[in-house]
């Protein structure tokens, strides 16, 4: 029988001003002397200086990297700091997380993610987006070995980020309807507690739609932990898929056509507009908690143009052909693209 190790963060940290503990939380983990502080340019003023801080008042030596962008550039660039370091620590967005958290993977060290925004549900997953020539790549990592996330500074940074992480979580939705899918068609591994994990996670979010209002500490912290729940599964499943499926793909895709890209979660909630109705299923209720949470729902809304929006759809099957979803191997025509984002009033 073959064994299967699930990787999960050991301590979980949510709320406001958990960042002042930091350097105690990493002693209580067995953390001692050296520690990497990987951050932003911007994120460093937001959280770096407050997390220095901690972890000196804690006898911590500290050293600090700062990285612009999620490219295997910054991820050498970290790795040739961590020498001497007993755990590197992402502080910043989705980019600065999974850079810290591939260098740390390929040098052996232990990594603790502290994000600043709630904007996707990399902050808990073994999984890290890197950006190439073409486009991103998600490359395996391990999972944090702890996530301090300080909703104080979460609900601090621009709104548009919580409602980006919301949308990547309604899109749950479609990734689960695509993994059963290929399940059925393909005989792909599929995990039944994974699914229900995501889908649950999802729900959760549209439970909570009403409550996540800007400037709410407490909508911050539903959207950290429903992030979290989204990350666990995927260590569950041991790949991305209970949160990446056709409305990812249409995402990377779009990545990849359009002048100025809008953030990660909004295109994948825009996609599983557009992939819910390729199922058959309710896409008229997952644009309007889509409208509720103040996400965008149309072309316009995002930023891009109707005709990048149809170039994406018809190339998204080509983004990661070794994975099915209802795109199907052959994908869409152009006539079919246009026929469903006028559908579902993208365009």
């Amino acid at each position: 029988m073959d064994s299967k190790t699930i990787q999960m963060p050991r301590e979980v940290h949510i709320g406001p001003n958990v960042l002042d503990d930091i350097g105690e939380i990493c002693k209580n983990l067995r953390l001692f002397d050296e520690a990497l502080v990987v951050s932003g340019f911007h994120t460093f003023d937001v959280a770096g200086k407050r997390t220095v801080e901690a972890l000196e008042k804690s006898d911590f030596g500290v050293e600090v990297v700062k990285v612009n962008d999620a490219s295997m550039e910054s991820v050498e660039k970290v790795q040739e700091r961590i020498a001497n370091a007993s755990v590197v620590l992402g502080v910043g967005g989705g980019k600065i997380i999974d850079v810290a958290k591939l260098a740390s993977t390929n040098a052996h060290n232990y990594f603790i993610s502290v994000p600043t925004t709630a904007s996707h549900d990399g902050i808990a997953s073994p999984m890290a987006s890197i950006k190439n020539d073409i486009g991103s790549v998600s490359k395996s990592a391990n999972s944090p070995m702890a996530v301090v996330a300080d909703t104080g500074i979460i609900n601090d940074s621009p709104f548009r980020l919580i409602a980006s992480g919301c949308a990547d979580i309604v899109s749950n939705y479609t990734a689960i309807k695509d993994w059963k899918l290929a399940y059925r068609l393909r005989n792909e591994p599929y995990s039944e507690s994974a699914a229900a994990l995501s889908e649950m996670t999802a729900k959760l979010i549209i439970k909570s739609s009403d409550s996540i209002k800007e400037g709410l500490e407490e909508s911050a912290r539903i959207v950290v932990k429903s992030l979290f729940s989204s990350g666990m599964a995927i260590s569950i499943a041991g790949s991305s898929r209970p949160a990446s499926g056709s409305e990812h793909l249409f995402s990377h895709a779009l990545d990849r056509v359009a002048k100025k890209p809008a953030l990660h979660g909004e295109q994948c909630g825009v996609g599983t507009i557009m992939m819910m109705h390729l199922h058959g299923g309710d896409w008229r209720s997952i644009q309007n908690i889509l409208k509720t949470i103040g996400a965008p729902t149309t072309a316009a809304e995002l930023g891009v143009d109707d005709d990048e929006i149809i170039e994406a759809l018809t190339i998204a099957h080509t983004i990661r052909p070794e994975r099915y979803t209802i795109l199907g191997d052959n994908g869409l025509t152009r006539d079919a693209a246009i026929k469903l984002a006028k559908k579902t009033e993208v365009i």
